[in-house]
């Protein structure tokens, strides 16, 4: 009987009120706490302002927040709407934003409803992370999904769209680009992609002028530059950033002087070879399992990777995971369960904190379930037949 009460329509309903009501409860905790832990809702707001009266992006201003800002340009424009509110409730409608537009990304997978309330239930507790950071990046990773399902539908104008949105904003979004193998509208995914360049690059000189985000921009190549550097040394000290495979390793084995390349450049091989297998180029089901490799991939070979980044990470996985005609078995339920627990639980206070602080951040091993899961979606890419539907 309870089995029929929380089934169909009911179960989904009660899925979706846990998406909203679990982050948005977790919005309002960091509010209630005052300005100093909704920081970077306050550099957002400031990057309206500040490209209004055409003051530096990337520069300290202690005075109005902490830390500085790393987002492009066009930034400005997407949070103008949030800066113009009073601050509470800007950061408020700014949370509710990114969960509701990360729900609207995942409901237009091409997925069974099944496959779809799976992501959403295990997906919310890696946004509740994100969330509580007042992070950019569930909205992030809405984009690079819509840019996905919108070419997969034909609608390159709507795709290329977010690729160059995304990009411009937060550069991880350019894996974006590789959606262009898998359209036979390619001239038009060129031309979209280049009007839509030249219409958002100029678009906050609306607010502006073009000479200051011309500069803005090349400024903000240079601090992506300096915060790379940034996020290295940052993991002699065990900090927040650089929670990815090149920071485990040199967390792991004291290599602090480890240049990225020497995996990035191995990571990149492999995430290409997939592509070799051409006849798979019109397989519904391997482009999927290439967009999970994609979302994984960004986040773990990025030196600025921090806990809230992680929330495109596990959307990756879980499309991954839904897909597996053998997810019920024991090496997948394995997977699923160090997922849960070094990734998307290890930062929150159900992890004793001793744990948490001298051994999960100590050694960024929140990356590891997904360096894990990465490792089996290239495999899954390699040598799997697709001959399965999706699921």
């Amino acid at each position: 009987m309870v089995k029929n009460i929380i089934s169909g329509n009911n179960r989904t309903l009660l899925i979706n009120v846990i998406w909203f009501l679990f982050p948005m409860l977790a919005c309002i905790a960091e509010i209630s706490r005052g300005l100093g832990d909704i920081n970077n809702f306050l550099i957002y707001k400031q990057v309206f302002w500040h490209t209004i009266e055409q003051k530096h992006l990337y520069l300290s201003y202690p005075l109005e927040y902490s830390d500085v800002n790393h987002y492009g340009p066009l930034f400005s424009i997407l949070i103008a709407p949030f800066a113009l509110l009073p601050v509470y409730i800007g950061c408020f409608l700014w949370c509710l934003l990114n969960v509701g537009f990360l729900f609207y990304a995942i409901k237009q997978l091409p997925l069974s409803e099944k496959s779809i309330q799976f992501i959403l239930l295990i997906g919310v507790f890696e946004l509740i992370t994100s969330v509580h950071s007042v992070q950019f990046n569930p909205m992030l990773c809405g984009m690079i999904l819509l840019s996905f399902t919108a070419i997969e539908k034909e609608k390159i104008w709507l795709g290329t769209f977010f690729i160059v949105v995304g990009t411009l904003i937060k550069i991880y979004s350019v894996v974006g680009l590789l959606f262009f193998l898998f359209t036979p509208h390619k001239k038009k995914f060129i031309y979209t992609g280049i009007v839509w360049a030249v219409v958002l690059v100029c678009l906050p000189m609306l607010i502006s002028s073009p000479q200051f985000i011309i500069d803005s921009y090349i400024d903000w190549y240079e601090v992506l530059i300096e915060k790379n550097g940034q996020n290295i040394e940052s993991s002699m000290f065990a900090g927040m950033q650089d929670i990815s495979v090149m920071g485990m390793i040199r967390r792991i084995f004291g290599v602090y002087d480890m240049p990225n390349i020497y995996v990035t450049m191995p990571a990149g091989i492999l995430m290409l070879l997939p592509l070799l297998r051409f006849s798979l180029w019109g397989n519904p089901l391997y482009r999927l399992i290439y967009l999970a490799l994609l979302l994984i991939g960004l986040v773990i070979f990025s030196s600025s990777s921090e806990s809230p980044t992680f929330v495109i990470a596990v959307i990756g996985y879980l499309i991954w995971h839904v897909q597996q005609p053998y997810k019920d078995t024991f090496p997948y339920k394995v997977l699923l369960v160090l997922m849960l627990l070094l990734t998307i639980f290890s930062p929150t206070d159900l992890f004793p904190k001793f744990i948490r602080e001298q051994y999960i951040l100590r050694y960024s091993l929140k990356a590891l379930p997904c360096f894990v899961a990465w490792l089996a979606v290239v495999y899954t890419l390699l040598f799997s037949q697709f001959k399965n539907k999706l699921a």
